[in-house]
């Protein structure tokens, strides 16, 4: 007889992603995810497999459900600079207001703790990386007129949207952030 879950898996995944944005792979235990989703150890175990596993599985829901909409929106957008400066506006408020405010970057938050030694976690931010990237060089690509190659602006936007990720987290304001932000987009053209 097939074993009949009493739970929805991605509704459960969906809880655990925000687990570990929130708190970090190494900070959240089992025992946490248990008690957030109501999910009895052996079920997780079962449908997830280890911690590992279900950490992974939340970074790839995190990438395809949350920065890759944002991203086809960034490299469908024509409008060159303005759309990468209203892609760091939304970047900024969401970093500092609302459900998720001083949260960071689930990806960025990755970057900073023990996690990516792990080759499969690794290859994902690796994945983000580059579609970050990707879609900052699209807009970049669209701006005339720019005094560097869209790939190296491209790189470093990318290293301010984890700043600004980080930052954020740490407390900072969203006026410093939107200020930061301004300058360096006042270097490209």
């Amino acid at each position: 007889m097939p074993d009949v879950k009493h739970f929805d898996p991605d509704v459960v995944l969906d809880s655990v992603m925000g687990l570990f944005w929130r708190q970090g792979a190494a900070s959240t235990g089992i025992q946490d995810i248990v008690t957030a989703t109501g999910v009895n150890r052996s079920s997780l175990y079962s449908t997830f497999g280890g911690k590992r596993e279900l950490y992974l599985a939340a970074l790839r829901r995190y990438v395809d459900s949350r920065s890759q909409p944002v991203f086809a929106r960034l490299a469908e957008d024509d409008r060159g600079l303005p759309a990468v400066a209203d892609f760091f506006a939304g970047l900024v408020k969401t970093r500092c207001s609302g459900e998720h405010a001083r949260w960071g970057c689930m990806i960025a938050n990755a970057h900073a703790g023990g996690e990516n030694d792990d080759p499969d976690i690794s290859a994902e931010l690796a994945r983000h990386h580059d579609q970050l990237s990707a879609a900052l060089r699209t807009a970049l690509e669209r701006e005339p007129g720019l005094r560097i190659p869209a790939t190296q602006g491209a790189d470093m936007l990318a290293m301010l949207a984890y700043g600004v990720n980080l930052r954020s987290r740490a407390g900072t304001d969203q006026k410093t952030l939107n200020a930061t932000v301004k300058a360096a987009l006042s270097v490209l053209v």
